[in-house]
């Protein structure tokens, strides 16, 4: 395990006990948590992004806000839902934060997950062409984006105002960022396809399959058959691999009222027409879930975990959280801090 990062949701509402009661507070406490989380030489700090929800949806501001204040830990989304985007302006938004961030955005994106609004893409302007799905939609905003951070020319020139006729690039541009977009699979095909499109792998708490397996043998599989496509595609730079984890350990009263109760095993369900598998959450005295986690054959396969945390309790109890994961049960994993300049 090479890094271990923090992914927020971002949630805000006027729930009993809740930190983050208005929108300003969660987007103001994502960045304190940032802050907090590069003290403690963690890796990443990770925004999830939702439509129409209470939830974080705009993320190149706040990602922007976290550069300003940090200055080693990665900065990264988990995932962007590319039915929503316009992949010219998304561009431009992208390399900008990257440039401020001195090259540490790490951008998750992907088809996105079920949401409240019906049509919620629609309602932005974005409608599948006849005959495509959403999903393709989503396909085809990423390769418009993708090329037009590659650098490619995407909108002709005026020869008037040029001289001559030419295809112009989006500005600004930012070196490295294109090896640095990961796509959120859900699935093992859909892994396959990032490895074939040169992507990193982000996969999730959740796959939306199910054959039998344990969750975390499920999601070794999906890792090995990405890296599997991966070789055979002939990339020459090596992929990274993240997975997401609820890690939650108990230390103190006010942890045991919240999550005393224990984290279960897996379940399965139906999400977005799927029968789907939901990973476990890790909740427990830290040498308990320390052990589970070294267990657990995904969380040992991939290079980054991100560590899903519930933003509402706040600032100071997130930090502790995240600091008590780096001390208690991250060097179980092969974890060291990240200190370096």
């Amino acid at each position: 395990m090479d890094r271990i990062g923090f992914l927020s949701f971002g949630h805000w509402g006027r729930s009993p006990g809740s930190m983050t009661t208005t929108a300003g507070e969660s987007l103001k406490q994502s960045v304190e948590l940032a802050v907090a989380a590069e003290e403690l030489g963690i890796d990443g700090a990770y925004v999830r992004v939702h439509h129409f929800a209470r939830q974080i949806a705009s993320p190149f501001p706040l990602l922007a806000a976290m550069a300003a204040r940090t200055s080693r830990i990665e900065l990264g989304t988990g995932i962007i839902d590319m039915r929503y985007e316009n992949p010219l302006y998304m561009a431009e938004a992208a390399a900008t934060t990257d440039l401020l961030a001195d090259q540490r955005l790490q951008l998750g994106i992907s088809r996105g997950s079920p949401e409240p609004a019906l049509d919620g893409a629609a309602r932005f302007g974005h409608v599948p062409a006849e005959g495509r799905t959403d999903a393709d939609m989503a396909r085809d905003h990423t390769a418009r984006f993708r090329a037009a951070i590659g650098g490619a020319g995407v909108a002709e020139s005026t020869p008037g105002r040029t001289g001559t006729g030419m295809r112009l690039a989006i500005e600004p541009q930012a070196p490295g960022l294109a090896d640095r977009i990961w796509w959120g699979s859900g699935s093992r095909d859909t892994a396959v396809w990032t490895a074939r499109q040169g992507m990193n792998l982000m996969s999730s708490t959740l796959l939306l399959e199910d054959t039998g397996v344990p969750f975390d043998q499920l999601q070794l599989e999906q890792i090995l058959l990405f890296r599997e496509a991966w070789g055979e595609a002939g990339w020459e730079r090596t992929p990274r691999v993240s997975v997401s984890r609820s890690v939650l350990p108990i230390t103190t009263d006010e942890d045991r009222r919240y999550f005393g109760r224990g984290g279960g095993g897996d379940q399965v369900g139906v999400l977005d027409g799927s029968l789907s598998r939901f990973g476990k959450t890790y909740a427990g005295e830290p040498d308990v879930i320390a052990e589970e986690l070294r267990r657990d054959v995904a969380v040992r396969a991939a290079d980054t975990l991100l560590l899903t945390v519930p933003n509402q309790l706040g600032v100071e109890y997130n930090a502790r959280l995240l600091e008590t994961i780096a001390r208690d049960v991250a060097p179980a994993l092969g974890w060291s801090p990240n200190f370096a300049t």
